[in-house]
């Protein structure tokens, strides 16, 4: 389990594929601070397994769902993404529960200043849409982040970064119209279930 505090932005240094998947290997530190052969690292907010560690990077796998379903599938050597360890047993919960399961992307539609914040707008399937609520927590490229917005009728939400944020992950940097992972408040989805029920 993550907890969507970013821990450090790493770069992809190598792409290769081999028979239908892609072999991903990132330059990091602190992510690779205590990591084992076989240890969990949430990439860009998707829970990946190492299965190659060097002093100063690691290496993932993805699987064609996994570049179906997420903007990993996006990358090229030189793009930062944010990384985040799984949460420690004793470790402070610091964010929100965040699984590393995406539940789909969305689209950067707007960075705009707001004095010193960045407000970012970004779209969404409506089938996403309905689980996200103002002051609720969306977890975006894997950062814990409070909706401030949500307008159904552009199937948009907004979020607004403080400064230490934009400095700590890679959402100020991205392109209009690039793609994000989005993973929803799980909490949501276990209500939805419930209520569901008969």
């Amino acid at each position: 389990m993550f907890t969507g505090i970013v821990e450090e932005m790493g770069t992809l240094t190598a792409s290769v594929e081999h028979d239908g998947r892609r072999e991903l290997t990132f330059a990091a530190t602190v992510a690779l601070v205590g990591t084992r052969l076989g240890d969990s690292i949430a990439v860009n907010g998707v829970c990946l397994t190492a299965i190659d560690l060097t002093p100063t990077t690691f290496t993932i796998e993805i699987q064609p769902e996994t570049q179906r379903r997420t903007n990993l599938g996006d990358l090229h050597p030189g793009d930062r993404v944010n990384l985040e360890r799984p949460l420690a047993a004793d470790g402070r919960f610091g964010g929100h529960i965040v699984q590393g399961h995406i539940d789909g992307t969305g689209t950067l539609r707007a960075l705009t200043p707001d004095g010193p914040a960045i407000v970012a707008t970004i779209a969404v399937a409506p089938d996403l849409l309905r689980y996200i609520v103002p002051q609720g927590f969306i977890a975006v490229d894997g950062t814990s982040l409070t909706v401030v917005n949500v307008d159904r009728s552009t199937a948009t939400f907004t979020v607004a970064l403080i400064t230490h944020t934009q400095a700590a992950i890679t959402l100020p940097t991205l392109a209009v119209g690039n793609r994000v992972n989005i993973e929803v408040d799980i909490i949501s989805k276990y209500v939805e279930s419930l209520v569901g029920q008969k």
